[in-house]
This record gives structure tokens, sequence and C-alpha cells, in this order.
């Protein structure tokens, strides 16, 4: 904290780099103005609140905090550090710091926005809208950042007023509990002042409206009434580390109905809905179109802010020679996520990319344990982007599906079973996962335990690689336990053993080539065998087209390929560190630490 700079000439360095917002806003050139000058038009306001977005997100985000899940793991060397945090071998010497560092800079440039808009008065009634919006916005910033340190690393400081009124550069943990109410109060203040999509005064979803800070509202509450991992504050005692929620019933109760009425609000609105197709909602994403079901993006077209590189990193692997140029991703989806999704569900090939593109533009299908992350692949894209790690694709922060599934799950707690109400919003989902066929869904669950369970699976399917996983797990109490179990899932697969005894050993599938971008494929035909083709196998696949066959357990792929084999080091080696009651928070970092005195002695107590 200590090296936040009072100035915001900052701000305006990084609305510069704002990429998206530059297509409907012209940007002054001299950007050397302090926060009294910037505060006396509404128009240099609205210049400093644009210049807090871009805090808001980094690639770490998604990409070590959204690996070490039991549906996206880390590819690289088990010294290398991301591998070490994706399989949580944590040290304070490793802990990543760009997140934490990023949240506290736009918490800052937050709260001297709330001081000086709040002083602020319009001229007229459009003026004092506008000046509200700006405000609204500078709340749901704030308490958006703090909940992205909260929910990785616990009780952190707790700054609610400008440094230079505070006074002091150092600063001691807060109890969670205190931060989490404090970012429903701030959401709710939101709320108040932001206008409706339908207002027309926000013209793309990377800004906030009412209907996004509703549904970041109805986040935090439920993770502010979830589990969480605790420790005394006055101790750091070791021994008094507990995974629990907080103490007060009822709170959690009020937490649970906040959660509710947040996202009921956004249905009965009725401005965001569904997309017909799940493929189109990526399609989109990745081409910079806007639609209904995107409620809140991190804009990245053009400059790709904080070396973000989506689809780059989080993609699918493209050989450097292709016509889409290199794409390298490291994240690659856990083998056994390919199964968790039942026959017809259309999300399966669209969140997975089960095969590559190699060096002469084949499309190469990828064995079982070299699958990657099919949601932002560059195949999609109708352009090549500004360069080969900098795509334009943008950050889905919230999707209406999130909305539905979240009100599910508070309308389940609230009720100790699911509602009819809860049961729609869970089924809305499910049918678009079917492509509306409502008859391939199933029977919904009707206790509240088998309910809860099918909103873990669902939100596991529906919100695959979107980076919600990791602490989605720990808010329900059962990080530990859910990745023992995928773990056990990952070894039986590689044995062909227990519910995978009968998958298949061999694909056949046609070598075919991608010859455009905005490619149509989403998943690549194929034959499966249970066991090696015998000649007439392979002259059964070749007479119906399928000329390459594929080896599912090997290491045969366009790109970082590995084998499926229970002793391989990588398998041997999956959340190799996974203790329970310690790993589902973060350590600080040494130098995060070292540089705030106030938190000198308030170390993880585990570490």
């Amino acid at each position: 904290m200590k090296k936040i700079i009072y100035n915001i000439s900052i701000l305006t360095f990084a609305l510069l780099s704002l990429a998206s917002c530059k297509k409907w806003l012209t940007m002054e050139s001299d950007s050397k103005f302090d926060s009294e000058s910037t505060f006396q038009t509404v128009d240099r306001s609205e210049m400093a609140v644009l210049g807090m977005y871009s805090f808001t997100f980094n690639r770490e985000i998604y990409y070590q905090f959204g690996m070490g899940t039991d549906e996206c793991i880390s590819t690289e060397g088990e010294t290398n550090s991301k591998n070490r945090f994706a399989n949580y071998v944590y040290s304070p010497d490793i802990t990543p710091t760009d997140t934490y560092t990023a949240m506290y800079k736009a918490i800052e440039y937050a709260n001297v926005c709330i001081k000086r808009l709040s002083a602020m008065t319009g001229a007229n009634d459009a003026e004092q809208k506008k000046i509200n919006m700006l405000l609204g916005e500078s709340y749901a910033i704030r308490a958006m950042s703090f909940f992205n340190v909260v929910r990785f690393f616990g009780d952190v400081p707790y700054p609610t007023i400008p440094v230079q009124d505070a006074g002091t550069f150092t600063s001691s943990r807060v109890s969670r509990d205190t931060i989490y109410d404090g970012c429903v109060a701030d959401l709710q203040k939101a709320i108040e002042l932001l206008p409706w999509k339908s207002e027309g005064m926000v013209p793309t979803p990377e800004r906030f409206t009412k209907n996004a800070a509703y549904g970041i509202l109805a986040r935090v509450a439920l993770y502010a009434a979830g589990y969480s991992l605790r420790w005394d504050l006055n101790t750091y005692s070791a021994g008094s580390v507990k995974l629990a929620q907080r103490s007060d019933a009822a709170r959690i109760r009020e937490l649970y109905q906040i959660a509710s009425d947040a996202c009921n609000a956004i249905i009965q609105k009725g401005e965001n809905g569904l997309l017909n197709s799940y493929e189109t909602v990526f399609r989109d994403l990745v081409n910079g179109r806007y639609n209904k079901e995107s409620m809140l993006e991190y804009g990245q077209y053009g400059t790709n802010v904080n070396g973000s590189a989506i689809g780059y990193t989080n993609g699918m692997a493209a050989h450097t020679n292709s016509r889409y140029g290199k794409a390298e991703p490291l994240m690659a989806a856990m083998p056994t996520l390919l199964f968790d999704f039942e026959d017809g569900d259309l999300r399966r090939d669209v969140s997975i990319a089960t095969y590559g593109i190699t060096a002469s533009n084949k499309r190469q299908l990828n064995p079982y344990g070299s699958n990657r992350i099919g949601k932002f692949r560059v195949t999609w894209k109708k352009e090549h982007g500004t360069a080969i790690n900098k795509r334009d694709i943008n950050w889905p922060w919230l999707r209406y599906s999130d909305v539905l599934l979240m009100y599910a799950e508070a309308q389940n707690e609230l009720n100790n079973a699911p509602t009819a109400a809860a049961k729609n919003a869970y089924e809305q989902v499910r049918i678009r996962a079917y492509g509306g066929d409502a008859s391939k869904i199933g029977n919904t669950p009707a206790t509240y335990q088998e309910f809860r369970d099918a909103i873990i699976k669902e939100r596991k399917l529906e919100l695959a690689f979107e980076g919600w996983r990791r602490t989605d797990l720990v808010r329900w109490g059962i990080q530990f336990e859910a990745l023992t179990k995928a773990k056990q899932n990952l070894i039986d697969m590689a044995n062909k053993a227990g519910n995978y005894a009968n998958i298949d050993r061999y694909r056949a599938y046609k070598l075919d080539s991608a010859s455009s971008w905005e490619d149509p494929v989403v998943g690549i035909p194929f034959m499966g065998f249970k066991t090696k083709p015998t000649s007439a196998d392979s002259a059964a696949a070749k007479a119906a087209g399928y000329t390459t066959i594929l080896e599912m357990h090997s290491n045969v792929a366009p790109h970082g390929g590995q084998a499926l084999v229970a002793n391989q080091p990588w398998v041997v080696a999956i959340f190799r560190g996974l203790e329970k009651n310690k790993v589902e928070l973060l350590p600080l970092n040494t130098t995060t630490i070292d540089n705030n005195p106030g938190l000198a002695g308030q170390q993880h107590p585990k570490y």
C-alpha cells in the first residue's frame, strides 16, 4: 500500500490504454492534471472512472487462479511456480502478486472518485444523472476489487478513504466478514445510482449498469454466506485455523436473501436472457459482439491491457506457421471433464478444444491428456487480432446463465429445498445446453442436498474455464473432497477403470484442413473403438471417411502432448500439495508483507 501514489494523472495513463472504451469515447491528449482539476467537470470525472477499469483484471486471475480444479490443470513442469501453484504447493515466495496489487490500485482510485464525485452537483438533471452513474460505477468497482482480493487471501487490509486522507501507508488485516458486508453495502449503493442497460447511458457491457451490479451483488452475497478458511485474528494461532461459515446464522440467511432478490430483480426486469445457442455466446465474445446474455465484460480491443493474453494462454493450440498464428496454451482441460458432460450436451465441444491446428492448418485430434480450452479459440475469430498474444478477446465477468444458477442456489438455501422458481432457473440453463430439447435434461432433483449437488456440477459445466471454480469449491466447503475425488477419477481414467472402463481407447477421424477465419467447426467427428482396431475396423473407418487413427491415452498431440498413464509424473503429481484447512486461502507474498509494516506478523498461520 505504501507504494500507491496519489495522483490522478496515473488514471489517465491507464485510461489511454483502455482499449474498448476508445471505440466510443474521444479522449484528450493532455493527461497531466491532478484530482482537483479532474473533478471540476463531468467529462473529466468520467475519464477518471474509466481509468479504474484497467486495474480490475489481469492474466493472473484466470491463469494462476484458474488452474488447479476439477476442470482445469497446468501443463508446465513441476518446478515451475505456476505448476506448483496449480497443484497447491504454496509458499510465500511464489504467491502471485499482480491481482493483489492491481485490486488495491483500483480500490485507491475508487476511494478518490467516491470522495470527489460525492461532492459534485450537476448543473441540470441530465448532468446529475451522469454524476450518479459515475459514482455508482466507483462503488461497484471498489466492491468487486475487494471481492477479488478476499476470495483468494481472506482477511486483508480494508481502506475505504484515500491514502492522503488516511495519513498512513500501513494497514492491517480486517475480518473478511466486515469486508464482504462492506462490499454488499457498496453494491447496494451502486444499484441505487446506476442506470439500467435499457436506459442507453452505457453502450457496452464493458461498464457497470444496474443489471451488472445486481449480478455481482448476488455473487458477493453467496461468497459472504459461504465457507472460508478462518483463524483468530488476535493470536494467529495455527490451531485456530478452520474452514467455516460466519457465526451469525441470521446474517447468513439474510445474505442468501440478498442474493436471491438481486438475481430476481434481473430476471423480472427482462433485459437480459439466454441466447438460443451456447456456441454463439463465445463466438460473439471472441469477435467483440455484444448480446443480451453478456452482462459484464473486461474490455480488451486494441491494447489487451495487463498482458491478459486471452486465447493464447487459455485457448486451443495452434502452430506458429498456421494461418491463425501461434497459440500456446499452458492451461489444459482436466481429462475427466470430457466425460462429466452427458451425451448430447452441446457445451462439451464448445468448452473443450478436442483438437489443435497444425503447421499445415490441419485439425488434429487431441488425445485425452492434451485437450485445451475451447471457449476462447483463435479459429473462431474473424481476424488475427493485435498480436498472437493479444487477440482482443474480452473477459466474461458475468453472464445471465450465472444469474440463473445463483438464483437457483440461493432459493435452495433459503427454503431447504428447491422451489419451483429455482427449478425453472436451473432447467433454463440445462435446456439450452441440449439445444432447446427439454426431453433430454432428465429429472430435476427435489431434495436440498441433491439439488445443491446438481448446482455444483452445473456450474462446472456451464461456467467451465471462466475463473470461478477454484473459489466456488472453497465457498461450498468442499475443495479438498472434490479435488481428492477428481484425482482418483483421473487415475481411474488413466487405468481405464471404474467409470472409465468402457471409454474409447482409440478414435478414427478425418484430418481435415481449417481453411478460413471464423472456422465453423466445433468438435471433430470420429469413430470410437474400445479395443485396438482390427483390420476390419480400420477398413470400416476408412469407408466412413475416417482416415487417421489416434490412441486416446497417448501423447500424440499437435502441441504439448502428455500421455494419460497412471505412472506418468504429471498424473502422480496432480494436486500434490492439497491439504484441508490450509490451502483454501493463499499466503501473502513476502514482499507484500515487507511493503506494509501493518501486516507484520500477520501471515497465514499455516505458512
